[in-house]
């Protein structure tokens, strides 16, 4: 469903999957959430692997919200995400990553 070359990620939410994506908007609502003035200090912690449940909720919901999904987090309280919560850190992490990848030289 998601494409990788892209930026996409796909998480599983109440059996559904969902396309997530760092737009630079969705990038700019995600500094706002984390009241970061750059995404260094995140993607730090990412990779020191001393992030937050809030860091990883706020990916989440920035990437969901790029991919086109109109909810808000509040909405994710009571979700069933597949894989659970390791799941849904391995997907953050992803989707971060992705969203900073230089893609390959032709």
């Amino acid at each position: 469903m998601s494409n990788p070359w892209t930026g996409e990620v796909t998480l599983t939410i109440d059996g559904m999957q969902h396309r997530m994506k760092l737009t630079l908007g969705a990038l700019a609502e995600l500094e706002t959430v984390l009241e970061a003035d750059t995404l260094v200090e995140l993607v730090q912690r990412f990779e020191a692997d001393a992030f937050s449940s809030r860091d990883v909720l706020a990916l989440i919901v920035a990437g969901l919200r790029g991919g086109g999904w109109t909810g808000e987090a509040g909405n994710l309280i009571s979700a069933d995400i597949g894989g659970g919560p390791l799941a849904a850190a391995r997907a953050a992490a992803e989707l971060l990553a992705r969203a900073f990848q230089v893609p390959a030289a032709e």
